[in-house]
């Protein structure tokens, strides 16, 4: 007995799924990358804890969007897994994995800079570095095992059910695995780092109120937003889909519609750093200058900024730099 999808739910939109993946490819690919020689630049010339979170945020978008043509092709045969099998258990599962890899990642970036305005005097004598390497590793494990249940449920399919789709149909015995697992994921690495954040940033809005200029509660009030944005829209859905999922036994047919919004993140992301860091502007406007060969006044505008925030000045007034107290 089938209880999950089948293609005819997606017959005609098979086209949609294929327009969005490659519009998420189209732009969110330059964008990261842009974003990752900017992390790479930055913790070369000053490394900090927050910098390497977001540089692992930014390598776990890259790998969804590298992955990506695999669910174009998909698409474009109308939802039919024409390439080898044993590429389908491996693309759903880097795919699912970098997904919630993005959640983690912010939520350990919320803990970074709460901890580094709260106790800063403590959080100067931490050893940020090292301790933000183990935390990555850690988040990346979290999200790998979890999303391992892609290879369980695809390995245990009956040889004569049909092979033709990729962890869109689902048997009854599949269901029995993946939809605990589902709910588990919801919960652990969904609710969990929502609630984390949404405690971090409320906290560190608090104590911003107490002391900070207007224009830097504004600047972190603008990121938080943004933050829990991103949780709320690009991921709550998706989430809810494993909670509605296993109330009823079934895989909700919207399930797949509403994972379009996650694979839009990665577009999302790199934005986020831009419009909330001014020091991310700097280093974009100044790799701009590199490739386009410029020279003008607000270059030198720009590397008077850097070197300012480099002396350790401009922490007070870059949010991005809040890890660095």
């Amino acid at each position: 007995m089938d209880t999950g999808l089948n293609k005819s739910d997606f017959s005609g939109n098979h086209w949609l799924f294929f327009s969005v993946y490659l519009f998420t490819f189209l732009v969110g690919l330059p964008l990261n990358l842009v974003a990752l020689v900017i992390f790479i630049s930055k913790l070369l010339r000053r490394p900090v804890a927050v910098d390497i979170l977001l540089l692992n945020l930014t390598l776990s978008d890259l790998l969804l969007l590298f992955f990506l043509p695999f669910r174009m092709v998909e698409a474009a045969s109308g939802m039919h897994w024409t390439l080898p099998f044993i590429f389908c258990p491996f693309s759903r599962f880097l795919f699912f994995t970098t997904i919630y890899l993005t959640s983690l990642f912010l939520a350990a970036v919320s803990i970074e800079r709460f901890l580094s305005v709260a106790y800063p005097l403590w959080y100067k004598t931490r050893p940020r570095l090292v301790q933000a390497g183990l935390v990555s590793g850690a988040c990346w494990l979290l999200a790998g095992a979890h999303c391992s249940v892609v290879y369980v449920t695809e390995l245990s399919r009956n040889s004569s059910y049909s092979e033709d789709t990729c962890y869109l149909e689902f048997q009854e015995h599949q269901l029995t695995v993946l939809l605990p697992v589902r709910l588990e994921l919801a919960v652990v690495l969904f609710g969990v780092p929502l609630l984390i954040t949404s405690y971090c940033y409320s906290h560190l809005i608090y104590l911003l109120s107490k002391g900070a200029s207007r224009h830097r509660r504004k600047r972190v009030t603008g990121l938080v937003a943004a933050t829990l944005f991103n949780f709320l829209v690009f991921f709550g859905p998706y989430n809810v889909s494993h909670v509605v999922g296993y109330i009823q036994g079934q895989s909700p047919r919207w399930r797949s519609y509403v994972l379009l919004l996650s694979t839009l993140n990665s577009c999302v992301d790199p934005l986020v750093y831009y419009f909330s860091s001014s020091g991310f502007q700097a280093e974009f406007q100044g790799l701009l200058q590199k490739l386009t060969g410029a020279r003008g006044p607000w270059r030198q505008e720009g590397s008077v900024e850097v070197q300012e925030k480099s002396g350790g000045e401009g922490q007070l007034q870059e949010l991005s730099d809040l890890g660095n107290r």
